[in-house]
């Protein structure tokens, strides 16, 4: 597989976690993608034709999708922060599932499939320059998003005594802009930061779970497969594993 990813940093990493591209030159293939507490933005190219622009939610669960051959996707991963404040809409309604985008979508027609970083360039700009026009930024919401991704899972109380936000305000937000609770999304960053673990074999758990029964049940919760399923990733099925171990 070919596959890169772009890290952003500064401002802009509060809202992005990287731009991704990835080529598929062989036969049709299914893959699976686990949980990762991120929603995309993916644009679809068959043999350097725009197919389509996809906008996924936030996933609890695995999702199945076969990707054909001639396939180029190029993508934005964004935290849950940029729904709000760079794509202006709630992701509730996207919640384990996606929709399609016009193709002039933040005009990324005008980007060819080749021009990964044109792709990322272009978006990155209007991405800050947003980011700096805005009048209504909440710097709670910036201060609770950077703990949540900065993976030392704590908890719901800790966050909001932090962030100095109640946790029923907290959570009528996450429910009313993407669909879950922040509990539920923590779980789900604790989940997708031990990937890196599994791809090489590490298959216990760190501070996060209390003991090896609490960590596979949760990795089950959410990516229906015990931790040794995953760690032998049979025909490369889990995407995100097989990116993990080509870096």
């Amino acid at each position: 597989m070919k596959y890169k990813e772009i890290h952003t940093s500064g401002m802009l990493s509060a809202f992005v976690k990287y731009f991704w591209t990835y080529e598929h030159e062989q036969d049709d293939v299914e893959y699976t993608i686990l949980p990762d507490a991120c929603f995309d933005l993916v644009v679809d190219y068959e043999y350097n034709i725009l197919q389509n622009i996809y906008l996924t939610g936030l996933w609890t669960e695995p999702i199945k999708l076969t990707v054909t051959k001639g396939t180029t996707l190029m993508a934005v991963r964004f935290k849950v922060l940029a729904s709000e404040y760079l794509l202006k809409r709630e992701i509730k309604t996207l919640l384990n599932g996606m929709t399609i985008l016009p193709r002039a979508y933040w005009d990324i027609h005008l980007v060819r499939s080749f021009e990964f970083e044109k792709f990322v360039a272009e978006l990155s700009i209007l991405f800050t320059d947003t980011i700096n026009q805005l009048s209504n930024l909440d710097n709670r919401k910036i201060k609770l998003t950077n703990l949540v991704y900065s993976e030392n899972v704590i908890s719901v109380k800790e966050l909001s005594q932090q962030v100095g936000w109640s946790s029923r305000q907290i959570n009528r937000y996450f429910n009313q802009q993407f669909g879950l609770s922040l509990k539920t999304l923590l779980n789900v960053v604790r989940c997708n930061a031990t990937y890196p673990d599994i791809v090489a074999g590490r298959l216990y758990p760190d501070k996060a779970y209390t003991d090896q029964a609490h960590y596979i049940k949760e990795i089950k919760k959410y990516t229906a497969n015990a931790p040794s399923q995953l760690q032998k990733n049979e025909n490369d099925r889990f995407l995100q594993l097989s990116a993990i171990k080509s870096k």
